[in-house]
């Protein structure tokens, strides 16, 4: 067994396998870059090194300096998570040329399989269902059209060594072609460092299903079952599970053998995922063989008791597999839940800053995987996600309801995250039965998600933890000492719930008896009690015996409260302050339709007009990047640019002028 692991990664992959090698009694040593030094990862680790840089091509991405690190700190063997460098041959050619172990797959299946062209050539041969499509790579934008013709639109535009939904395109006519075309090749090349990319017909409304599967150097193979991968934002995985609730045992073994006898065909061993789109009347097509961990791995280590990292380690030391498949049992549903630093009501872009405030909940049923602690930098050079947060309950409905309320108390400050989306993507009737393709965030959510959205239904328990955390407030500012004898604070008991658009009358008193506080709303009795204390965000209460959880914050006698995925702002006030209320004018928003913003925290790559030219609505004005994602921003109505206030190279923050027009 090896004494020393190197992890070429970062973030929440890192801090994962470094706790199971320090189960296994391994020391590890974490790799860093500029931006990282203060990571996580850094802190968890035994041993660290400074490869430099800030960019993920600088550190990350960069070979020799990751093989010069594995020199100077003597490890016996490299793990490399996921992405990055993780399905790269060179990488893993290099780490063995120097007598050091790859954890992962053969050369090469990793060259063969982590290209998705011959691999899909391979998966033929092997008599894998596989997607009509070109077996090729594109040479230029006229062969992508011609190919797209052949096949027929709807086509998706793929990065030959792409992974994640990096370098990926749906196209659905041929006007979009070449911008899709170019933006797929930027993408992949920034992304994988490969500007590869090849068509192929993109099945409609299909389920993404995927087979983990394990062999060792011995020829032993066995599956762990099948994931759900289907709910997808831009090929993007965002929530996962496992057992599909869509896939029964003969799918889910034609699928399993299918994916075995293509490990066998390449000589795989290692852990390797084969990915399937599933047609809704269950027919399979092969989509690709990811040659590593996968992000989503938590769902099937939960529900079959396996740790997939330990396997992987022992079987790259040249163990042989310690279980059969007749020792594989599966036990309950698992869902994952990517939670991501973006800004859902601004169509998921990007988010950067620090964690100003950081609680993770637990509880017996939560695994959750994270790379970051109260005061982490999220940065822009590298993917937004924060962590990943897994229920595992005896049942999916179970587990549904329990992802709700861990979500609820998860709190999160400082940067915007898809928390509350998450919330209530769970919450959808659609995802609660199980009806749902790879199009269920386009259909249901096209314009993003905004937690604050006016027809949220203000529900009676938001009014009643308002009313109680106001007065609890108060009866803390009214037992100040040393206060004028004669002039104490009295607080009232009568109080007025105002949204934007609706009051609501509450009455709220301590009953000492049993330590609730009573509270009327709407002539309704309603009994709270809670323990928490005055500063904390998360509140717990039970509400008429039943527990939920909320997040808070204050100022004064304005609200704000999250519960459930939506966010509500409330003020609480006395009747007379109420009064005073009614009389005050409204704040006129600010008219920013003459401006270009940036619309994320990002580089400026592109500014493709000049002040003085006239565009048209739909027309591309400038591209920004951030966390390796390409955005092109383009004109909401014909124009004449007046002003270019940034330029190429300008770092942005959220909602800085760009360009005005006329």
């Amino acid at each position: 067994m090896f004494s020393k692991i190197l992890i070429a990664n970062r973030g929440e992959i890192a801090c994962r396998v470094i706790k199971t090698a320090r189960r296994m009694g391994i020391k590890t040593v974490a790799i860093h870059s500029e931006a990282d030094n203060n990571s996580t990862h850094v802190m968890h680790a035994d041993e660290s090194i400074n490869i430099g840089g800030l960019t993920s091509q600088e550190s990350y991405l960069h070979i020799n300096k990751i093989i010069d690190a594995v020199k100077k700190t003597n490890s016996d063997a490299v793990h490399p998570g996921y992405g990055f460098l993780s399905e790269n041959r060179d990488f893993a050619e290099k780490i063995e040329n120097i007598g050091k172990v790859f954890i992962g797959p053969p050369l090469d299946a990793i060259s063969i399989m982590g290209d998705k062209i011959r691999s899909k050539k391979i998966a033929k041969e092997a008599n894998v269902s596989i997607i009509p499509g070109n077996l090729d790579s594109i040479k230029n934008i006229n062969d992508a059209k011609k190919e797209a013709k052949v096949i027929g639109y709807p086509v998706i535009i793929k990065a030959s060594a792409g992974g994640g939904g990096k370098g990926m395109r749906v196209v659905f006519k041929e006007k979009d072609l070449e911008q899709s075309y170019h933006s797929a090749i930027n993408e992949a090349k920034s992304s994988f460092g490969d500007e590869r990319v090849f068509i192929e017909k993109y099945i409609q409304n299909p389920r993404h299903i995927e087979i983990q599967v394990l062999g060792d150097k011995f020829g032993n193979y066995i599956h762990l079952g099948e994931r759900e991968c289907s709910i997808q934002r831009r090929h993007q995985k965002v929530i996962e599970e496992a057992p599909s609730p869509f896939v029964d045992i003969n799918l889910r073994e034609s699928m399993a053998e299918q994916a075995i006898n293509l490990s066998k065909l390449v000589g795989y061993f290692s852990a390797g995922t084969v990915e399937f789109v599933v047609d809704d009347t269950k027919n399979f097509y092969f989509l690709e063989m990811n040659t590593r961990l996968q992000v989503e791995h938590p769902v099937t280590e939960l529900i079959t008791g396996l740790d997939i990292v330990e396997l992987m380690i022992r079987i790259s030391a040249d163990e042989k597999l310690a279980i059969n498949q007749k020792d594989v049992q599966f036990n309950g549903s698992a869902i994952e839940a990517r939670i991501y630093a973006e800004d859902s009501k601004r169509n998921f872009l990007p988010s950067i800053g620090r964690l100003t405030r950081y609680i993770e909940p637990v509880g017996k049923n939560i695994r959750l995987d994270s790379g970051v602690v109260e005061g982490s930098e999220i940065s822009m050079y590298y993917d937004p996600m924060i962590s990943k947060l897994c229920i595992h309950s005896e049942t999916r409905e179970k587990s549904i309801n329990l992802m709700t309320m861990a979500l609820d108390r998860y709190l999160i400050n400082g940067v915007n995250t898809n928390k509350d989306f998450l919330s209530n993507i769970v919450q959808n009737h659609s995802f609660k039965k199980a009806d749902f393709s790879t199009n269920f965030i386009s259909e249901f959510y096209p314009e993003g998600y905004d937690s604050e959205n006016k027809d949220n239904k203000l529900i009676d328990e938001v009014i009643l933890i308002a009313t109680f955390i106001h007065y609890k407030y108060l009866l803390r500012a009214a037992s100040i000492s040393n206060q004028v004898r004669g002039f104490q604070r009295l607080i009232p008991n009568d109080w007025n719930v105002i949204t934007e658009d609706e009051k609501h009358i509450t009455k709220i008193t301590y009953n000492s008896y049993n330590k609730n506080y009573d509270i009327i709303l709407n002539k309704k009795y309603f009994k709270i009690k809670s323990d928490w204390q005055i500063g904390f965000p998360l509140v717990a209460a039970l509400i008429e015996n039943k527990l939920l959880y909320f997040e808070i914050s204050r100022n004064g006698p304005y609200y704000s409260v999250s519960h459930h995925g939506n966010k509500y702002k409330l003020i609480v006030l006395s009747n007379r302050h109420s009064e005073l209320n009614a009389l005050m004018l409204k704040r006129k928003e600010k008219d920013t339709s003459k401006f270009l913003m940036s619309p994320m925290p990002g580089l400026l790559v592109s500014v493709m007009v000049k002040e003085g030219q006239k565009v048209q609505a739909g027309e591309a004005l400038a591209v920004v990047e951030a966390m390796k994602m390409e955005n092109i921003l383009k004109a909401e109505k014909d124009a004449t640019v007046k002003e270019i206030f940034s330029k190429v190279g300008d770092s942005l923050i959220v909602d800085q002028n760009i360009i005005e027009f006329e």
